[in-house]
């Protein structure tokens, strides 16, 4: 807890006034860093839903949840920073209210959120939750409504990752790739997930012109890991070939280079030393 003069009032004045601050200080340091402009905003509850693909939901009740686990808000996140710093003067009467009853030891109702994943979003609670950090809390009582989606909520930091999840859940949708499959197509760039999805849908046209019969996505998704990607994964690694790259990635950009140098779609030993040469270059 922050140090304390005895006088809960004023107290509360001092804990408000340092955390607006501290808010400014850090916008200020953004500033200076050239950092995005979304390192300090909450996270949207609606956007981040919209971007991992909403699948269900349920309430779950009271838990005790840590604070740095709440990432965003479901409608109020003009009035406070990512770290629930007040971003205006506006709350400070209902937030200094709360910070005298805390100071005090009076009972403070539980607030609500929405789970997803590791994640939190507050319901209701904002100036709560602003008040249990400015007085150096660790966790605080919720009650809390799980949130199940398409896509894992795993690796949200700001708002500007959700781009990439969004084209991950688009990827998934053309490409349904089953349980361990799934996790194992990892890009950082989001068009790639675009890009990835136009490769396997070709590759599943030309397998069902090979064997002259229709197949649905989930079955080209799973030929089309189990016997295209692995064994390519498996010779690149052999290779030598990945470098810094996840498998995904060092996979498209052999499966490019390929068709660029040698304009096949085969894989051996021919196309190897190709692609060795070429990256020598």
């Amino acid at each position: 807890m922050s140090r304390e003069t005895g006088f809960p009032r004023a107290d509360a004045e001092h804990d408000f006034l340092r955390a607006r601050r501290r808010q400014v200080l850090s916008r200020l340091a953004t500033w200076l860093r050239r950092e995005p402009d979304d390192v300090n905003i909450m996270l949207p509850f609606h956007e981040v839903v919209e971007a991992l693909g909403w699948v269900g939901e349920r309430r779950i009740g009271p838990r005790v949840i840590r604070l740095d686990s709440i990432v965003g808000s479901v409608d109020r996140g003009r009035d406070f920073d990512r770290r629930f710093r007040p971003t205006s003067g506006r709350v400070r009467e209902r937030w200094e209210r709360l910070a005298r009853a805390a100071r005090r030891g009076e009972s403070i109702p539980p607030i609500d959120v929405y789970r997803v994943g590791e994640l939190h979003f507050i319901i209701d609670g904002h100036h709560r939750v602003s008040v249990a950090h400015a007085l150096g809390l660790d966790t605080i009582e919720a009650f809390v409504t799980e949130v199940r989606t398409k896509v894992d909520a795993s690796g949200i930091r700001y708002r500007g990752d959700l781009i990439v999840k969004d084209y991950r859940r688009l990827f998934l949708e053309r490409v349904p790739l089953p349980g361990e499959a799934r996790a194992a197509i990892v890009l950082t760039d989001p068009w790639d997930y675009a890009e990835l999805g136009e490769h396997v849908e070709a590759w599943g046209f030309r397998l069902m012109q090979d064997e002259c019969r229709f197949l649905d996505r989930q079955a080209v998704a799973a030929r089309w890991y189990a016997d295209e990607y692995l064994p390519v994964v498996r010779m690149l690694h052999q290779a030598d070939l990945v470098g810094d790259r996840t498998d995904a990635e060092a996979y498209m950009w052999v499966a490019g280079e390929r068709y660029r140098l040698i304009r096949t779609h085969r894989w051996d030993d021919e196309v190897i030393r190709a692609l060795r040469v070429d990256r020598r270059r």
